[in-house]
């Protein structure tokens, strides 16, 4: 069957007591957020893939689409989110195609949070699930055990305590398309500067009741390095010379007429 296997637990649970130091899971840092605004939703997220300490990856793709009107920022080990988000999706188009009409967001949420329970947060997925359907936009966030939660304004990853920061502060009713853009921008870069897992660009998905989603890749790039001002190139002859000193290092022997004498041979 495929699937998690736990026949080594008691073995491990046995080496652990004896001294024997076991690995440990590689931290991740990601910043994700979503924000629901009057007629649609915006997901945005960082670019930063990290290996421990180590930057893997300056510009990540962690948006995930499911569907033309659903999409997923994924947060944790990025195998897992890139597998299961793939394998929902795929799903979805089957429900749809069984159906006979596209699938709802309630839908996706359903089939995220029953796949990542059976694995008890073994699968290090953690998602904000956003889109639009028929009953309109909407906002849900995924915990790798299964649990789930709704709202208007959402942040998952390392980095977001500072990004929640950012939504809290400055979220209000009757938000407009372009400041929920703003303000999620605004609360990944949040995230980008306060959290060391975090890092490069912000990407955005805006999607709309009536319209096609629209992805912003690398909607800004704070992390870019800037025009120095002042050049530091200066022309030959700016600084004088002094003195020269040539000094050869290799002893050049010319062995041609060592090579052209007869060799001499003893009797």
């Amino acid at each position: 069957m495929p699937g998690l296997n736990f026949d080594n637990f008691q073995r491990n649970a046995y080496l652990e007591e004896n001294g024997v130091q076991l690995p440990r899971a590689t931290s991740t840092g990601t910043t994700i957020v979503g924000c629901r605004f009057d007629g649609g939703v915006v997901i945005a997220a960082d670019t930063r893939a990290t290996t421990g300490p180590i930057v893997a990856d300056k510009n990540c793709e962690k948006l995930h689409k499911i569907t033309p009107h659903i999409w997923c920022a994924g947060a944790g080990t990025s195998a897992d989110t890139t597998a299961v988000t793939e394998l929902i999706s795929s799903n979805l188009e089957l429900h749809a195609m069984y159906s006979g009409r596209p699938a709802r967001v309630v839908s996706c949420l359903q089939h995220l949070k029953q796949h990542l329970f059976k694995y008890q947060g073994h699968i290090g997925a953690y998602l904000i699930v956003g889109g639009v359907d028929p009953t309109g936009a909407k906002l849900f966030s995924v915990h790798a055990h299964g649990s789930t939660d709704v709202g208007y304004y959402l942040s998952l990853g390392s980095g977001s305590l500072a990004a929640m920061a950012v939504l809290e502060a400055k979220w209000h009713r009757g938000i407009t398309k372009d400041e929920a853009m703003a303000l999620c921008a605004e609360a990944i870069e949040s995230g980008i500067w306060n959290d060391l897992g975090s890092g490069s660009n912000v990407d955005m998905v805006v999607m709309e009741v009536g319209k096609d989603s629209t992805l912003h890749r690398n909607y800004r790039t704070p992390n870019v390095r800037g025009q120095k001002e002042k050049s530091y190139k200066f022309p030959k002859g700016t600084t004088a010379v002094l003195d020269t000193k040539i000094r050869d290092r290799v002893e050049v022997i010319d062995l041609t007429e060592t090579i052209q004498q007869p060799m001499e041979i003893d009797a």
